[in-house]
């Protein structure tokens, strides 16, 4: 199909003016590629192809800025797992500490157990719920592990285990974190 073009008012060839237009290429089950989008007086410039399906519009990578978006209008939902998900590890002796895909883990440990640790990025801040009277190792290749504050993990109770990566640089990753045990109590 020919490239076709859609105006509403008064359309100039170079967006400029009191129009709207929008230019497609092609028309192939219900994607269009979207090449120009003009507005009245203020352009709307989508860097690169975007691609319009089923009423969603993508734009191309890189092509939102900063500025595009509004104060106070990221939601909760709106961000990365690393931020927002709990996953729940189960029982057992190895467990994968993946921190892109949660902020807060729990675990039981079945016996000695070692965490091994990935995707995590400076700054970022995890939350270990820890059960399981065994001995505890964390592990990374290349990285270093220091212990904030005196507490040891005592498996005869509850633990939480707040980890922060203080830098994501590749190979030689570097953890603080410290552990505090927990009881329900409703008096602070």
């Amino acid at each position: 199909m020919a490239k076709q073009t859609i105006g509403i008012g008064s359309t100039a060839n170079d967006g400029t003016g009191d129009s709207i237009r929008v230019s497609f290429d092609k028309v192939n089950d219900n994607t269009n590629e979207i090449y120009s989008l003009f507005g009245d007086g203020s352009t709307l410039a989508i860097s690169g192809d975007a691609t319009v399906s089923a009423g969603a519009l993508t734009i191309a990578t890189d092509a939102v800025e900063t500025a595009m978006i509004a104060d106070d209008q990221i939601t909760f939902a709106k961000i990365e797992n690393r931020y927002t998900v709990l996953s729940a590890l189960g029982s057992g002796t190895s467990f994968s500490l993946d921190f892109s895909a949660a902020t807060t883990f729990t675990a039981t440990a079945s016996g000695a157990a070692t965490f091994t640790f990935s995707n995590a990025v400076q700054g970022q801040v995890i939350d270990l719920i820890l059960t399981g009277n065994f001995a505890i190792t964390f592990s990374e290749t290349g990285s270093t592990f220091n212990k904030v504050g005196s507490t040891d993990y005592d498996g005869s109770v509850n633990n939480l285990i707040q980890i922060v990566c203080t830098d994501d640089s590749s190979g030689a990753k570097i953890y603080h974190y410290s552990i505090a045990t927990y009881t329900s109590d409703t008096t602070p």
